[in-house]
């Protein structure tokens, strides 16, 4: 098997990784729901929620996704290099940039947080809502670019 039989497939790699990174990102707002919710909660929640370790969960899959999304921008771009021999910049790049740019930002207000900032926690949560958003917006559009590939497969493949 050659790099031209792999090149191809390679394609796809970008897309469900980032298909599997929305379902966890929204695992994540999950988790991140649970942990307001102990902190905000009446003594009785808190009790039956702390059992959870929703806030440990949120920080550990939150440190997993600001990796992964750094490694998906970064290889999403690779690829369409590899493949086109130059980036598109268009909506699904700057979505793309701008989500990693965004939970870069997320992640460094942890520390302001855990010394009890409740405005670094707001605008943590209101980027995080921006980020799902747009993450949801850039896979459903991504699909797009998933189908000509896969025409552009299909017309090579037949020629």
């Amino acid at each position: 098997m050659t790099l031209d039989t792999i090149q191809p497939w390679l394609n796809f790699v970008h897309p469900i990784t980032m298909w599997l990174l929305l379902a966890i990102t929204l695992y994540a707002l999950y988790l991140g729901v649970q942990s307001r919710r102990t902190r905000l909660g009446d003594a009785e929640t808190r009790k039956e929620l702390i059992k959870g370790k929703f806030a440990l969960k949120h920080h550990k899959v939150g440190s997993l996704l600001l990796a992964w999304m750094v490694m998906g921008t970064v290889g999403g771009m690779g690829a369409t290099y590899l493949e086109a021999g130059k980036l598109f910049v268009g909506p699904h790049l700057l979505a793309g940039l701008g989500m990693a740019t965004l939970i870069a930002i997320s992640a460094a207000l942890v520390p302001f947080m855990q010394k009890g900032s409740e405005t670094a926690r707001l605008t943590h949560i209101t980027l995080n809502m921006v980020l799902v958003g747009l993450f949801s917006w850039q896979a459903f559009t991504g699909m797009k670019i998933v189908q000509r590939l896969l025409t552009d497969l299909q017309a090579s493949a037949g020629s």
